[in-house]
């Protein structure tokens, strides 16, 4: 049975997470010190106000860095498996908490109930991820050339670590970042999306809750609230070494190049422009679920989201036609209804480059063949629900080579073999996320080589979006080049060094350089 959650329900939901503090806004933990001005918080779903919290001016933020860094003198020298535990006991607290936290994530950011679930899952298999990592943390032992001498190589934490997260997944990438900084000994401080900033007070209320079961230090998470302002304050830092920045490829360039210009590390998650490659091989039914979900799951509003499908000419009109009736299908209203399939946009900014990428599609020669609409009347009053479009379009259009956060989809013809398609795909400046649907497995292996998707993540015969704890995420050339989560991610958040032990009697000095004294 569907439901959709009344105001009461979700009053429910946000009082379980601690609703009262959110309204008197948060800095540090608990305390409320901030003096800047109110960001008020709107569902997407409604239109209703939801909660305000106060933005952190500059005096704020210099609280919060003597916080961060006081507590990184003492969070560093904690043995990482403590570290662990403490992740662990934060995952539970998710536990405890998820199906409220679902339910806030999906209210405020407007995507479906069972994907705001999904997104607190995933910040529970970090923290699981982060516990056994945690006594993982190994370098390398090598020989030396000199005889009587040891080497090796050791991680130590870096110390501040700078998290500034977008709307489209308001809590997950935070604990993608925080999990695995904690259990390598740093602290952090994070901006999430001022258009999702209450997601981001109740992750600081439940991580400052594990911190004080604990008699440790709040400064070991920290939470500062604002517009891209804000966000400067921590890349213009050089007490914070290390800005992990999820978001646009605008915002990327300019966190790279503030942050390098003083020599800090930046970890970047920016824009996708993700295509899924239908050979004559494809399964048609494999390919039309991978391909409408990854176009219209979130409201097109996920980096790894399919934008284009590049499709044989040999089966173009059937996976056309297969899609087309599978758009038919879609209902799109409230999310906290499961019945539905799409939610609404962010907010009305994003309605408009939605229109506006339909608008010049056409403008450039492309043909729509599934007709996009801003919905209107009962159920529709924010304004932010659309139609998920279809166009058929040139790859060498202008708007195919941008991403545009909605749901709207591009399906290209290609012809001849299976590297006509891989070059199609490959031609826009994003390298995040592919997917190739073959039973062919030369074309699958050729899609997964190196002269195959130049893509951080190249999946076959599953769709674009979506990604396991396992694996590092991340992509090449606009995308930013960053690796988050599984894999060896953890290294990012750590600092390499290198350790010569001599257990003799004697100095050997490199190229038999010879020093006697």
């Amino acid at each position: 049975m569907s439901t959709v959650f009344n105001d009461f329900e979700i009053q429910k939901a946000l009082t379980a997470l601690n609703v009262k503090q959110i309204n008197e806004g948060t800095s540090t933990g608990n305390d409320s010190f901030s003096n800047g001005i109110l960001i008020e918080s709107y569902s997407p779903v409604d239109g209703l106000l939801i909660g305000k919290v106060k933005s952190t001016t500059k005096e704020d933020y210099e609280k919060v860095m003597l916080a961060s860094t006081s507590a990184f003198k003492e969070w560093r020298t904690m043995p990482a498996p403590q570290r662990g535990e403490i992740v662990r006991q934060f995952g539970d607290k998710l536990r405890q908490k998820k199906e409220a936290l679902g339910k806030l994530v999906s209210y405020e950011m407007g995507k479906s109930y069972q994907e705001g679930l999904g997104e607190v899952q995933e910040m529970i298999d970090i923290c699981d991820f982060a516990v056994g990592l945690s006594r993982q943390l190994h370098g390398l032992t090598m020989h030396s050339e000199r005889p009587g001498h040891r080497m090796y190589e050791q991680y130590h934490a870096l110390g501040v670590v700078g998290i500034i997260s977008a709307f489209n997944f308001p809590v997950a990438v935070w604990a993608w970042n925080t999990a695995l900084a904690w259990i390598c000994g740093d602290v952090c401080v994070w901006k999430p999306s001022e258009k999702t900033p209450l997601c981001g007070v109740v992750c600081q209320n439940i991580a400052a809750e594990v911190m004080a079961d604990n008699n440790l230090p709040e400064g070991i998470s920290c939470l500062i609230n604002g517009d891209y302002s804000v966000g400067e304050f921590m890349t213009k830092d050089p007490r914070i070494p290390l800005i992990s920045a999820t978001g646009s490829t605008r915002m990327g360039r300019i966190v790279a190049k503030e942050v390098a210009g003083r020599l800090g590390k930046s970890l970047l998650e920016l824009g996708g422009n993700n295509a899924i490659i239908v050979t004559p091989d494809a399964d048609i039914k494999m390919t039309v679920i991978g391909g409408v979900f990854g176009a219209v799951g979130t409201a097109g509003q996920r980096c790894t989201s399919t934008r284009r499908i590049i499709i044989h000419e040999s089966v173009y009109n059937k996976v056309k036609t297969a899609i087309v009736d599978a758009y038919k299908q879609l209902r799109i209203g409230n999310p906290l209804d499961e019945s539905n399939h799409v939610g609404p946009l962010i907010d009305t900014d994003a309605v408009k480059m939605y229109n506006a990428a339909l608008d010049k599609v056409v403008d450039e020669g492309g043909n729509i063949i599934v007709e996009g609409a801003v919905l209107k009347g009962s159920g529709y009053e924010s304004g932010c629900y659309v139609k998920p479009a279809i166009a058929e379009a040139n790859p060498e259009y202008e708007i195919v080579q941008h991403e545009t956060f909605a749901p709207v989809l591009y399906l290209l013809k290609y012809s001849g073999d299976v590297e006509n398609a891989i070059d199609i795909q490959n031609k826009v400046a994003q390298g995040l996320s592919s997917a190739i649907m073959t039973n062919n497995l030369r074309e699958a292996e050729r899609f997964l080589s190196v002269a195959g998707s130049d893509c951080g993540i190249a999946n076959v015969n599953i769709g674009t979006s979506g990604a396991e704890i396992g694996g590092a995420f991340g992509g090449e050339k606009d995308t930013g080049g960053g690796r988050e989560s599984g894999s060896d991610a953890w290294k990012v958040y750590m600092r390499r060094q290198t350790n010569t032990i001599n257990y003799t009697t004697e100095l050997p000095l490199a190229q038999g350089i010879k020093f006697d004294l």
